[in-house]
């Protein structure tokens, strides 16, 4: 396994020099090299595949997650139920806010199920996994992080043997820290991603802690007496003789997510310290080679840790793994961002601004839209706001754990603006906006969506798609996005309840293979031209009257020109190819062109990906 991994860095070092040589200019930038031609897939464990149900999570393993009160009754949720039906266990606790029982549901989705499911990454294309938070914590979602040096528990083999295990050791000493059966299992998924050609990065949620923390739960035992008292901003402790109670610094007053202190330079000295070792506890593992670590981290909420913190973050990893990707949360206008992204902190960002200019073009009503040429500008602006190489490894999705689904987006074009990020997650939670429509995609909603496909996989930037968007689920935002992975051997049930109790005609839940082999196709042309993944950009069409956008890809002679009609009909344009004949990859046609034209009849809402001779 170790040998097969081996060639496989080879490989990506072989490529990155070729990359080099080919563009002088790479020379002087930060990024990795490899991150240009990644196409990642970003997975939600607890909700991707439950492969091994004798780990499965107990009532006791959830305690400590909001809600905080424990319910009556309680059991593992069945995979294939309908999202809004209460279960018999839910409806005997009596209570009626459905956002409990949601937040309370588990699946058991754990590590074993995405290793089983690999090979099936693999097929569809992709080459890279972003993994939500993994480290131990009572939650779904694992935000609230027990620990940063231990995979959570319940995704191992061995739950009760590993808290065991964990409670020798002394926190504040890494020498003491063990390795469990769940990082042990971390660690075989990691070599068998490797092994399929597959980079992974992990989550670091480095502002903020859970309560179910070592060190918070240390600080709340002993009070002022704690090794920790210094990790926390504490308010107050308790005393009887001043009259006060312990109170502290929430992530934006999240109480079950106690915020570490910093100072002017971010963290202070003991968190700090302490990520540092987690850090390289996962980049190095048992000190036996970065071969066998993860090749990057995905950070939360960047913009709550200051600058001087992710510098010297940032000079420790690439001490570590000089080609380590470092990719930030940040949603915020690019010139927020670019601060970020100068060669001293991070490589690229979870693109959110891309998923934003999108919706405008492609998805929003004609009273909300951008047009072709306003399109081009936001996208020049995003390529030319940051240093070289930059825009070539920023993660450019439209889905996440923290949006609507692309489909369920789709389908609700217009109630919002996806931009305005603040008004917008409101309005998009069935919860929240009445207005907002639960109902399945139609064929018409997918056709956007697989003209987005079109152009997300061939542009400049590292195309990311969330789990399940591949084959047609749909959902609003949190916690509507989490539903579990649709699987070829699970039964599922209709979704007949909406958010509000009320039924409605059955939405079959199944995968829509049309919509996968799409996305498998589009991903196999973007891994097997590399102009689309590394070659040069220009904008060649921006055509406000057809609704007209093509642009240009090159890279060592090799050219492919992308056509995309976004307009309600059948379009007729003209292009200049520059050669004798062109293979339409996406429409499986050939072309000859005349006089170094080429004339086509683009369908409405389809495209055309021209690679030419």
């Amino acid at each position: 396994m170790k040998k097969a991994y081996l060639s496989f860095s080879a490989l990506l070092v072989m490529l990155a020099q070729a990359t080099s040589a080919q563009q002088p200019a790479a020379t002087k930038e930060f990024v990795p090299q490899w991150a240009k031609s990644a196409v990642w897939y970003q997975i939600f464990p607890e909700r991707f595949r439950n492969g091994d149900t004798s780990n499965d999570p107990t009532l006791n393993d959830i305690k400590g997650a909001d809600p905080s009160e424990l319910p009556s009754h309680w059991q593992v949720h069945p995979w294939g139920s309908d999202w809004y039906e209460q279960q018999p266990y839910e409806k005997a606790n009596s209570e009626p806010e459905l956002w409990k029982h949601i937040l309370r549901r588990r699946y058991g989705g754990d590590l074993q199920g995405v290793i089983d499911k690999l090979n099936y990454i693999k097929d569809m294309g992709f080459n890279a996994i972003y993994l939500n938070p993994i480290f131990a914590s009572p939650s779904h979602h694992k935000y609230d992080g027990a620990s940063y040096h231990h995979i959570d528990p319940n995704f191992g083999p061995d739950p009760e043997g590993d808290r065991k295990l964990i409670a020798t050791e002394n926190p504040l000493n890494p020498a003491t820290w063990v390795w469990t059966k769940a990082d042990e299992l971390t660690l075989k998924l990691i070599k068998e991603a490797h092994k399929r050609g597959i980079r992974i990065i992990f989550d670091g949620v480095f502002n903020h802690l859970g309560a179910n923390s070592f060190a918070f739960q240390d600080l709340k035992k002993n009070q002022e007496k704690s090794p920790y008292k210094d990790w926390f901003t504490v308010k107050s402790f308790d005393d009887s003789t001043k009259g006060t109670k312990f109170d502290y610094v929430g992530w934006f007053g999240v109480k079950s997510l106690p915020e570490l202190r910093e100072d002017e330079n971010g963290l202070v000295k003991g968190p700090r310290d302490y990520v540092f070792a987690a850090t390289h506890r996962w980049m190095n593992p048992k000190n036996q080679g970065i071969e066998n670590g993860i090749d990057g981290w995905r950070l939360d909420v960047a913009y709550c840790v200051a600058h001087p913190f992710w510098k010297e973050w940032r000079k420790e990893v690439r001490a570590i793994n000089p080609q380590a990707y470092l990719t930030a949360e940040i949603v915020d206008t690019p010139e927020k961002v670019k601060p970020y992204m100068q060669g001293d902190e991070f490589d690229g960002e979870m693109n959110y601004n891309f998923a934003f200019t999108c919706s405008e073009f492609f998805f929003n009503p004609d009273s909300m839209r951008i047009n072709a040429t306003q399109f081009d500008a936001k996208l020049k602006q995003m390529r030319e706001m940051y240093p070289q190489g930059v825009a070539y490894v920023t993660q450019n999705l439209f889905g996440s754990h923290d949006a609507n689904r692309i489909g369920s987006h789709i389908v609700n074009r217009g109630v919002g603006q996806f931009r305005d990020w603040g008004t917008y997650f409101g309005k998009s939670q069935a919860a929240q906006n009445p207005k907002y429509s639960t109902r399945k995609p139609t064929s018409n909603d997918l056709a956007l969506q697989k003209l987005f496909v079109i152009m997300q996989m061939t542009y400049v930037g590292a195309p990311m798609v969330y789990y399940g968007d591949e084959i047609g689920m749909w959902g609003g935002n949190d916690p509507d996005c989490r539903k579990p992975m649709i699987w070829p051997d699970i039964k599922y049930a209709n979704e007949v309840y909406g958010v509000d109790g009320s039924t409605h005609t059955p939405d079959k839940v199944e995968i829509n293979k049309d919509l996968q082999t799409h996305y498998k196709k589009m991903i196999a042309i973007r891994n097997s031209n590399p102009e689309l993944q590394l070659g040069t950009y220009k904008t060649l069409i921006a055509d406000n009257k057809k609704d007209i956008f093509a642009f240009e890809r090159i890279y060592k002679g090799k050219r492919t020109i992308v056509i995309l009609n976004n307009s309600s009909k059948k379009q007729s344009i003209n292009i200049k190819l520059g050669g004798n004949k062109a293979k339409d990859l996406l429409n499986e046609k050939t072309y000859t062109s005349k006089n170094g034209a080429l004339d086509l009849k683009i369908n409405s809402k389809w495209g055309a990906v021209l690679k030419v001779n």
